[in-house]
């Protein structure tokens, strides 16, 4: 008997093939799977005696998540030729699954992603679970590859062009009813009814005689004439580069691969989508991607600290001081989890609006069809709020979300302790405060913690776990666990300054302000981040942020790191100018939705005050050298410092916090990609400027040595 496929046949001589990866939570399509699966179908092939096939996965809740990671780590490091020999080798299993001499039916129940999906696409059915854990998916553009099992071509050919780029180009998740409604399955039926429904759509294909016709169907071109696959693919195209920005090539590669096979036989058209895979495999941008995917699964699967005996303590409910922007976020990505929360505040009117803002969250989330009414009475029926701490007698942990001022935070803290039991955890969500010194104001330091969120916090996927110097470890794993559980990405920080996120980001929005002074236009600037991969550029977050958050953080980290940071008053005047709150300044102006920015009139007049000499006509490359170089030297002090643990710590803690672009993997692996050697004699030119474009020991040992912040995969195709 096989390994991975167990054999069953049923009433009606159907048979019931369960793949069943032993000792894996999931199924993967790795390279000895496919070819026990090439011998079965081999088998399969011969048997004239069977009338049908149906293929369910021996996971309950889980279909086929895809390829197996080790597998799509080697892509990045072959050329072309060899790409097409590793996926032909798929492509001549699933046409020999597309060719068996009965009909067959794939049973898709929970996620069927990537090389699952295309496994179901040779089918010549599906029916999926009616459970909203069912999705379809082909994901390979989120970690730069196209679908190359046949994706690009069979897809298109069973739903029409439209739908099957839109799935492509995004790999979005396609639900299971909205699958039937386009004809990607046949239907979506309760669980328990999947083996009957196969059976009644196998006897059905075989009366009718429908999967003969229907294969004949479905390898022929597509047939569209020349108007419309100018519109389809030019409109494609503009779409996929304005979401890309044309810094993502898998998505244009997976268009032309569908636009250069669409109107050919299927069997040309697998061709051309070879062809489109060699175009990328090899490259930095899907490397790059790829170890993205590594690093998220790595830290999905860290419980935070090196002891595997320490087991997180159990947390049955949570209490959140303050119902402000971030306190209620924090409340309500509990309450949305299902963990029992209390939210406290001073007064009714300010937990009325934090009420407001918690049904914000869920009802954007309900008008985008990500929620229900129902997710809603459920977030609201665990969110219970009073002005009373005293709600707080029963939690487990209390997250601390009131202003950042470390004198009003100790007060509360005193208040917390009359009323928390002994054992539970206190975590503050401060940005900037030192954990080991809020930690003494509390009763069991080993039970103080931060749990930093970022804003805002229903879209913002990290949270830095800071441990102080006598936080213990249950506690940093208790967090963690937690973290995880309300569907966060936690990373383990050691208390300092900044701590991860915003200690690297100062010196980028620091020497921002530097440029300004220096006569660099501000919109300059910001072209120059964007341009690099930045979501927006340092003096647009800076208004994002507020410029009271970002005067308080700025002169945190000053004191901190003053001989790496220049000190600028911008910011303070603007604050003074404006009088602060909603009546701030901001570097830009909007006139109204969807109008674009223009330099605000009073800022400029402000940075006139501080400028240096002439406007400068810096060039783009040198404004780029000098925002990222100064954040990248950051970066590797947090690594010799043991900050964090490793360095995708850093690259993720990055690209997850402040939207670091993710096909340049993480500003390490960027140095790794331009070499520390010349990033050394970049440096050299700015050596005028200080210490903060001094190279750090570690980055000047990889210059000598030729070493790099991450080992390069020693990955190699098996036999």
């Amino acid at each position: 008997m096989s390994d991975a496929f167990r054999v069953e046949e049923l009433d009606g001589k159907i048979a019931l093939v369960t793949f069943d990866l032993p000792d894996k939570k999931v199924n993967t399509l790795g390279q000895a799977v496919l070819r026990e699966l090439a011998a079965l179908v081999t088998g399969l092939a011969r048997r004239t005696d069977l009338r049908g096939l149906l293929f369910q996965s021996g996971k309950p809740g889980q279909f086929i998540a895809g390829a197996d990671l080790n597998d799509l780590a080697m892509l990045a490091y072959i050329n072309a030729e060899q790409a097409a020999g590793a996926l032909g080798a798929g492509h001549q299993i699933f046409n020999g699954i597309g060719a068996l001499p009965f009909p067959t039916v794939a049973l898709i129940d929970g996620n069927c992603m990537g090389g699952g999906t295309e496994l179901a696409l040779a089918m010549d059915d599906r029916i999926a679970s009616s459970a909203s854990h069912t999705q379809i998916a082909l994901p390979e553009v989120k970690v730069g590859l196209i679908p190359g099992w046949g994706g690009t071509q069979r897809l298109p050919r069973l739903v029409g062009l439209n739908p099957a780029i839109e799935i492509i180009t995004t790999g979005e998740p396609v639900p299971a009813q909205k699958a039937a409604a386009i004809g990607l399955v046949f239907d979506a039926v309760p669980v328990e009814r999947l083996v009957e429904e196969g059976k009644r759509r196998i006897e059905y294909l075989q009366q009718s005689g429908e999967w003969k016709t229907r294969r004949e169907e479905l390898r022929r071109p597509l047939g569209l004439d020349q108007d419309q696959m100018t519109f389809a693919f030019a409109v494609a195209e503009g779409l996929v580069k304005s979401k890309t920005r044309e810094q993502y090539p898998a998505p244009l590669a997976a268009l032309r691969a569908i636009r250069e096979g669409c109107n050919l036989s299927l069997e040309e058209g697998l061709k051309a989508e070879q062809k489109a895979v060699g175009e990328i495999v090899g490259s930095p941008i899907l490397g790059n991607l790829i170890a993205i995917f590594f690093m998220k699964n790595r830290l999905s699967r860290d419980a935070g600290v090196e002891d595997a005996s320490i087991k997180p303590r159990a947390i049955g409910s949570v209490g959140v001081l303050g119902s402000g922007l971030m306190g209620a976020g924090i409340a309500t990505a509990h309450a949305r989890s299902g963990i029992r929360t209390a939210m406290v505040d001073v007064d009714d009117e300010r937990l009325k609006d934090g009420l407001q803002r918690a049904s914000e969250v869920v009802m954007s989330r309900i008008k985008i069809g990500r929620a229900t009414p129902q997710d809603m009475a459920n977030m609201l029926a665990m969110l219970n709020t009073s002005t009373s701490h005293s709600v707080f007698a029963d939690a487990d942990i209390v997250i601390e979300a009131i202003t950042e001022n470390e004198a009003a935070k100790k007060e509360a803290y005193a208040q917390l302790a009359r009323v928390m039991k002994d054992d539970a955890i206190l975590a503050s969500n401060t940005s900037t405060i030192s954990i080991t010194r809020m930690a003494e104001s509390w009763r069991q330091p080993e039970r103080f913690v931060g749990m930093h969120f970022f804003n805002p916090v229903d879209r913002m996927e990290l949270v830095e776990v800071i441990r102080g110097e006598k936080t213990s470890d249950e506690t940093v794993a208790t967090v963690v666990a937690l973290a995880k559980r309300i569907r966060k990405t936690p990373i383990v920080v050691k208390d300092c300054a900044g701590f991860l996120v915003n200690r690297v980001l100062f010196p980028y929005m620091n020497e921002a302000l530097v440029l300004l002074e220096q006569g660099v236009p501000m919109e300059a600037i910001d072209r120059a981040s964007v341009k690099f991969g930045m979501p927006m550029g340092p003096l647009t977050l800076t208004d994002l942020v507020g410029l009271a958050t970002s005067v308080y953080a700025g002169k945190v980290i000053h004191a901190a790191y003053p001989d790496r940071s220049v000190g600028s008053s911008i910011l303070v005047d603007m604050l003074e100018a404006g009088g602060g709150g909603k009546s701030a300044l901001k570097f830009y102006n909007t006139k109204g939705k969807g109008s674009k920015p223009e330099p605000n009139p009073a800022v400029v007049e402000i940075i006139g005050r501080h400028q240096q000499g002439p406007k400068s006509e810096m060039g783009e490359a040198q404004i780029t050298d000098r925002l990222f170089l100064p954040m990248l030297l950051e970066a590797t002090r947090v690594l010799e410092e043991g900050i964090v643990r490793e360095p995708g710590d850093v690259d993720m803690g990055l690209i997850l916090g402040i939207g670091f672009p993710p096909f340049k993997g993480g500003i390490l692996r960027w140095a790794d990609t331009v070499g520390a050697a010349a990033l050394v004699e970049k440096l050299a030119k700015y050596a005028d400027l200080g210490k903060r474009y001094e190279p750090t020991e570690r980055l000047k040992r990889l210059a000598k040595d030729g070493g790099t912040f991450y080992p390069r995969p020693k990955i190699g195709l098996a036999s």
